[in-house]
């Protein structure tokens, strides 16, 4: 198994591409910390872990708050003692144009998706430098080219990929590697609130499949494995990359086609 003995923690675990990537850090051997500010949702994924045989603890964490994330690694370290990979997948998306997204909705996507990433690393970056662990932010395909109604989200998932690198340049040399996922639509639970937000929900959703190269919107699972791949080994000499999950997205055909 790829990540035996070691300790991960998910942010956002709850639900979708988090809830993918703590059941397949899981089986490939890990000891999980699920955390998500919907505690039903971190428990409930706990339970799916628990029940296949593997160990995870289901933590409460607002990311957005320096107090919270100081005790989602204290109670990491009680748990496990150490901390071998961080995924920083807890995001939220506003639907909106610039022009109706409302202060506090622009400060929360900042605090919640960029200020996540910060402070869940700052906090438990001295315990990584200790393992040489590695971090997996997630970031998006949003990051290199936006679409209507989702600016405030583009901006933050763009941010994330400069973040990544900016560390994997500052912790490079402490043996601490830093990468980024950048998926396409995904079969969960953001992508879901952008289709609800447009007009035609069903329509949105059929048409981004067809943005696809693949013609269909990926799964939670497929971007967990690539999740598990740059925490492992496998991706020793791999860091400040921003590995593109995307089917080939905006290589099929335009919207409503």
């Amino acid at each position: 198994m790829k990540l035996e003995n070691r300790v991960a923690v998910v942010t956002g675990a709850g639900a979708g591409i988090g809830r993918a990537c703590a059941i397949e850090f899981a089986k490939q051997g890990a000891r999980v910390v699920a955390a998500d500010i919907n505690q039903e949702g971190a428990a409930a994924t706990a339970r799916e872990i628990e029940a296949a045989g593997g160990t995870c603890l289901a933590e409460y964490a607002d990311v957005s708050l320096p107090e919270s994330v100081q005790a989602l690694v204290s109670s990491t370290l009680r748990a496990f003692s150490a901390v071998h990979v961080l995924v920083n997948n807890a995001a939220i998306q506003v639907s909106k144009t610039v022009e109706e997204t409302t202060v506090e909705e622009w400060n929360a996507q900042m605090a919640v998706n960029v200020g996540g990433v910060f402070l869940c690393s700052k906090y438990f970056l001295p315990h990584l430098r200790a393992t040489r662990g590695s971090i997996v932010n997630m970031a998006s395909v949003n990051g290199f080219f936006v679409e209507p109604m989702c600016a405030g989200y583009c901006a933050t998932k763009a941010a994330i990929i400069g973040l990544t690198k900016a560390m994997a340049i500052d912790h490079g040399k402490e043996g601490i590697r830093v990468n980024s996922i950048c998926p396409g639509y995904i079969d969960a639970g953001l992508a879901e609130s952008y289709f609800q937000a447009q007009p035609d929900p069903a329509a949105a959703r059929a048409s981004a499949g067809k943005l696809h190269a693949l013609w269909r919107i990926g799964r939670p699972e497929e971007v967990a494995r690539t999740a598990v791949f740059l925490a492992s080994d496998d991706a020793s000499f791999v860091t400040g990359a921003a590995m593109v999950v995307d089917g080939g997205f905006g290589s099929g055909l335009p919207p409503g086609v």
